[in-house]
């Protein structure tokens, strides 16, 4: 895969992270997990969020497919009644999706009998379109191949080398775009006022389960920010070059495609978290020097200071980056804190039990 598109669909990923963390009714799609997910001929899923290696669709999911796998496959009776949204080495359309498809993949096929009621937008390596899309379709890829039975219904617009045979039928233009590959995925470096007041209110509810679920560990965090804030951010760094040189290392089996993807999406999540445990500690510190003890109140105020902070350029972004590598690096020492604590535990029950 060229780098282009491998950054597209990495970055793919994160979003979907973000859509799955955040976006709301949620619940109301079934989640499942493991080494294959299948819905079998005759099921019908209200919706389907799935992590797995392979993912076959036989049936009916009614609502979005969204997810991460190393292959995805919706056979000829698969219906999707809503939209794909998938990161995956593979995905393969043969049956009929009502919605939108979104991808980041190595390998994309839409097969001669697949239908899309929507639009497609397809980051790859190899792309194939051999079957009909109501609407508009964008890719960026190494090499495209839109066949003699491909029917569009708008337009296509594609970066990468094109082949489109003569029986294809695209109701619109098709336009060369170089942008697709390099500007996909990347975000404003001052956000817009609606986009600030999502981040807020996405990274406050955030902040307020890992203050009921986790307050202990919060805590830790805080401290461990505000009394070696060098040294967790020496760690944050360290561990934001060695995560992705691992991901990349399992990358290069196929068995290790799930576990990559899987562990960019956790640590998607884990690299959010370290942004709001950030802005956390430092607004815990400075409301300490003012002899309030309030985590909630903290809370409020590092985030409202990190939504405002974002508006500022360059130097607010500088500022968001430090805050992340020193949250970061905190989570870093607490787990690894944690896990000692077991060892040494260990250890002593082992060294009771031979003693006894």
């Amino acid at each position: 895969m060229g780098p282009t598109y491998s950054r597209r669909a990495t970055a793919l990923v994160v979003l979907l992270v973000l859509a799955l963390t955040t976006a709301p009714g949620l619940a109301a799609a079934e989640t499942r997990a493991g080494s294959t997910v299948t819905v079998g001929p005759g099921e019908t899923v209200d919706g389907l969020d799935v992590a797995a290696a392979t993912v076959v669709v036989h049936g009916t999911v009614n609502g979005d497919l969204s997810g991460a796998a190393a292959d995805v496959r919706i056979s000829e009776s698969g219906v999707v009644t809503g939209d794909v949204n998938v990161a995956a080495a593979s995905l393969s359309i043969d049956g009929e999706v009502r919605g939108d498809v979104s991808a980041g993949v190595a390998t994309f096929v839409l097969g001669d009998a697949a239908t899309v009621g929507g639009s497609v937008d397809v980051g790859a390596a190899d792309a194939t379109l051999a079957g009909q899309v109501d609407g508009d379709v964008t890719v960026g890829a190494d090499t495209i191949l839109v066949a003699d039975s491909a029917r569009v219904g708008g337009e296509l617009r594609y970066d990468g080398d094109l082949t489109q045979r003569s029986g294809a039928a695209i109701a619109g233009d098709v336009v060369r775009d170089d942008s697709i590959g390099q500007n996909e995925f990347q975000f404003s470096p001052v956000p817009d006022s609606a986009g600030a007041i999502y981040g807020f209110l996405a990274n406050l509810v955030l902040g307020a389960v890992l203050l009921v679920a986790f307050p202990g560990t919060t805590r830790k965090v805080a401290r461990t920010v505000t009394d070696t804030p060098v040294r967790a951010g020496a760690f944050g760094f360290a561990t934001l070059v060695a995560v992705p040189v691992v991901l990349v290392a399992l990358a290069i089996t196929i068995v290790g495609i799930p576990l990559t993807i899987l562990g960019a999406m956790l640590f998607a999540l884990v690299a959010w978290t370290a942004v709001v445990y950030g802005w956390f500690a430092a607004a815990s510190w400075t409301l300490g020097r003012l002899d309030v003890e309030n985590d909630w109140l903290a809370l409020a105020v590092g985030l409202l200071v990190a939504a405002l902070v974002g508006f500022v350029p360059i130097l607010g972004g500088i500022l968001t980056f430090a805050v992340f590598l020193v949250g970061l690096g905190a989570i870093a020492l607490v787990l690894d804190g944690y896990r000692r604590d077991h060892r040494n535990a260990r250890r002593g029950a082992t060294t009771d039990a031979s003693t006894a």
